[in-house]
């Protein structure tokens, strides 16, 4: 069955916010669950503006979402399918050697 137009375009879009690096390891990150943004900033070897960039971008494609609580942005990931197809590309491609 082939997908359609619609599909097509909706799949490549999401496809494209993932492709990049530090967006996939934010991704991969948030696999375990909620984080706050000072642990993003932590984890990653970047600036604080680049991992905004990044997050606000994941942010507008609907795949990761934000809470406010107290002075900290938490971030997750919203879309469920992302997860899983989070988990499947953990699978295939990052199997311990």
């Amino acid at each position: 069955m082939l997908l359609s137009e619609r599909q097509v375009e909706n799949t490549s879009e999401l496809l494209k916010s993932i492709s990049h690096p530090i967006r996939l390891k934010i991704l991969c990150f948030l696999m375990d669950g909620e984080k706050n943004v000072g642990e993003i900033e932590k984890e990653f070897s970047t600036t604080v503006s680049n991992i905004s960039q990044h997050l606000t971008i994941l942010r507008k494609a609907n795949i990761i979402s934000r809470r406010k609580k107290a002075n900290f942005m938490y971030y997750s990931i919203r879309e469920k399918n992302v997860l899983a197809l989070l988990k499947t590309l953990k699978q295939l491609f990052c199997q311990s050697e």
